[in-house]
């Protein structure tokens, strides 16, 4: 369950950790109302779950009302990246002079939580550590005894925090770990961790991603889960009605599989192969007509897949069941608007390719051919 970023800034500002002052609006009067409440200059922030919403437009400074209305103008109702912007954040404009990261996640590797500190904030923390892992100080921690204060601290001196302001930082740190701690966090941060010319701290974004199966022991949270949905991408709630893990990603390459595991190398070969893909889509054990038709509903309503994916191993259920699910959802279709390539494999897979009507898919016997075919189809639209 991801918070959206007033939703997270609520919690966070509930913990202790300094945060500038807003107002949620959702039409252009509200934002006005709360930019002349808070005063200006303000930052006007779409209210969506993905990232680099300024370089795409979704967060805009305004110093007067007439800028504040332009931008409410501009960001709600925009199509952001693939999501609806349906809700804005009204915030207080921070003078800054640094911009840091500070972030709880897990470590898979080490199998421990870790704490992350940096003085390279306010860009994508995904390219900083690809570019430049040194500017990011770690620091990892024993679930069993928690933060110790000496940890904080060392992974701020390590990353380079200015020592003005280090405590405050070390403080933010701790409390952001309490929080992933205590409320079942899978992710937990703030990019970026303003420093102002007086030495004060301010969150002027915040990240936090909760443990659904935990979901039973955050009552508060699990109230926020359904208003984080309703201000959320279409195709996830679609996802969720469904039953399906999906994630949107930004690409043109529709996947649909069967197993985590499976999608996942479908999403690496379309990366292979020159492609990008467009989602992560697991439907599942099960393959019968109704839920292909409803996987094949959401891919087909997003707007960027240009080609589309089924990469199905047949364990339990047989290859032949779903090819026969396939040919169902798709002869609901009076036109197949997106060239679908199938490769199946496991259980009675041969009996499953020769069920498949050709005239609907087309049908590859590897899965290496199947992607490199569905990249190819993909080029092709945009040629």
């Amino acid at each position: 369950m991801k918070l959206h970023e007033y939703q997270a800034k609520q919690v966070f500002a509930d913990a202790g950790v300094p945060t500038p002052s807003s107002q949620l609006a959702s039409d252009v009067d509200g934002v006005l109302t709360a930019a002349e409440e808070i005063g200006y200059p303000v930052a006007v922030k779409a209210q969506v779950q993905v990232g680099g919403r300024g370089k795409a437009g979704g967060i805009e400074l305004v110093e007067n009302e007439e800028e504040a209305r332009e931008a409410a103008e501009s960001i709600i109702g925009m199509d952001l990246k693939g999501y609806h912007v349906g809700q804005v954040l009204v915030e207080e404009a921070v003078d800054f002079t640094d911009e840091l990261y500070v972030g709880i996640t897990m470590d898979r590797g080490e199998g421990k939580p870790v704490a992350m500190v940096s003085t390279k904030g306010g860009v994508n923390i995904e390219e900083v550590a690809e570019e430049d892992p040194d500017a990011i100080a770690r620091e990892h921690i024993d679930p069993a005894f928690g933060m110790h204060p000496f940890q904080a601290r060392k992974a701020v001196y390590d990353a380079g925090v200015d020592k003005s302001v280090a405590n405050d930082v070390a403080s933010v740190l701790t409390t952001l770990y309490d929080l992933w701690e205590s409320r079942d966090g899978s992710d937990t941060e703030i990019n970026p961790l303003m420093v102002t010319a007086e030495d004060d701290v301010i969150a002027a974004d915040a990240v936090m991603n909760i443990d659904e199966d935990a979901l039973f022991r955050q009552p508060e949270l699990a109230e926020m889960e359904e208003e984080a949905a309703s201000g959320g991408d279409e195709l996830e709630q679609k996802a969720d009605e469904y039953g399906f893990d999906y994630v949107r990603l930004e690409g043109n390459v529709g996947i649909i599989g069967n197993g985590a595991g499976l999608v996942m190398t479908t999403l690496d070969l379309v990366d292979y192969y020159g492609g990008e893909p467009a989602n992560f889509l697991d439907v599942g054990g099960g393959a019968k007509a109704a839920r292909i038709a409803n996987a094949l509903d959401m891919v087909f309503s997003d707007d960027n897949v240009d080609s589309v994916v089924f990469n199905i191993f047949g364990g339990i259920t047989r290859g032949d069941e779903v090819a026969k699910g396939i040919n169902e959802a798709l002869e609901q279709f009076d036109e197949i608007p997106k060239p679908v390539v199938v490769r199946l494999a496991g259980t009675n897979w041969e009996e499953g390719m020769e069920i498949l009507n050709e005239d609907l898919v087309t049908v590859e016997q590897t899965l290496e051919d199947a992607v490199e075919r569905t990249v190819a189809y993909a080029e092709e639209v945009n040629e």
